[in-house]
């Protein structure tokens, strides 16, 4: 990755309070899509590289049965059958917010991986240097290479991507240092990052009730964003603690941008490019939403 390498910023530590929400993790019955034809390690079509569309309604669970990993280091959330199609399945890395660990988030990180993601997520209640993160993915390059494991040849290490909420949305733009991360979406991040660390697509996500994070911070964010591509949406009437569990209303948005970036889904793309982006005029959704000049300089994909 070329271009800035700042020092990170030091700022007041983040102290988000975060309700230890214990949902078990398990298995949830899905389906698993299509065959697979070849994709190239560029932004493809979902459809071309087998991963089941799953029309616009981007919060509803996907098509794939899920399985969840809980080790030392790092809980695994993926699909149940990985591979089934013949084709691999793009990353996203997860930082918890202060003093969280993934099960707090564990209804959001089972939806993404039942839309056909793995998810390695740090189990770090201090995730903020996103150290642990970016080991989530040296694990995986060595499970991908490892014949005895069942991500053998199943993991799609050419799209990867950066997830996280209050510090671990700081984590997630520190996790862009990594080369290979090429995508970001920081949900309410905390203030102990840089934008100028990363080089990559970004999405920020900004509550219009949270007096942790407030939105300004986040926008701030965004506006040093400006040497990438960039998106800035502010949920109407969300608090800081909105965004664990479920995701609550940052799910849906989320998942299609890392569909658009991670798997090429095209209706995906048109719900935050073009002149008629989908997200753009949502009024019930975002109380606030901006697109930078680089991002408005991509039209998004065609039908």
């Amino acid at each position: 990755m070329s271009g800035k390498r700042r020092r990170l910023t030091i700022g007041g530590l983040l102290a988000a309070a975060v309700l230890m929400v214990g949902a078990a993790p398990g298995v949830s019955a899905g389906a698993v899509g299509a065959n697979d034809a070849a994709r190239s390690p560029s932004v493809v079509s979902a459809a071309a590289v087998g991963i089941p569309s799953v029309g616009t309604d981007w919060g509803a669970p996907g098509p794939y049965a899920v399985s969840v990993e809980i080790g030392i280091v790092h809980t695994f959330y993926r699909p149940q059958n990985l591979g089934q199609s013949g084709k691999p399945h793009p990353v996203i890395i997860w930082g918890n917010g202060t003093g969280a660990v993934p099960g707090v988030y564990s209804s959001l990180l089972r939806h993404l991986a039942s839309q056909g993601f793995i998810v390695a997520a740090a189990n770090t209640p201090t995730s903020n240097y996103a150290i642990s993160m970016r080991l989530g993915i040296d694990v995986l390059e060595q499970r991908n290479a490892d014949s005895s494991s069942p991500y053998y040849h199943k993991v799609d290490l050419a799209h990867i991507g950066s997830a996280g909420h209050s510090q671990g949305g700081a984590a997630a733009v520190n996790a862009a240092i990594d080369p290979r991360v090429i995508t970001a979406v920081p949900i309410q991040p905390g203030p102990l990052t840089d934008p100028d660390l990363m080089d990559e697509p970004v999405f920020y996500l900004a509550g219009q009730q949270d007096h942790i994070v407030w939105p300004a911070l986040v926008k701030a964010m965004y506006q040093d964003s400006d040497h990438v591509p960039a998106v800035y949406g502010e949920v109407r009437g969300a608090g800081h603690l909105d965004s664990i569990g479920d995701g609550g209303n940052v799910r849906a948005p989320a998942t299609a941008w890392f569909r658009y970036w991670l798997m090429g889904d095209e209706a995906a793309g048109r719900m935050f490019f073009g002149p008629d982006c989908g997200y753009c005029a949502d009024a019930t959704l975002w109380s606030g939403w901006e697109r930078n000049a680089a991002a408005l300089q991509l039209s998004g994909p065609t039908a």
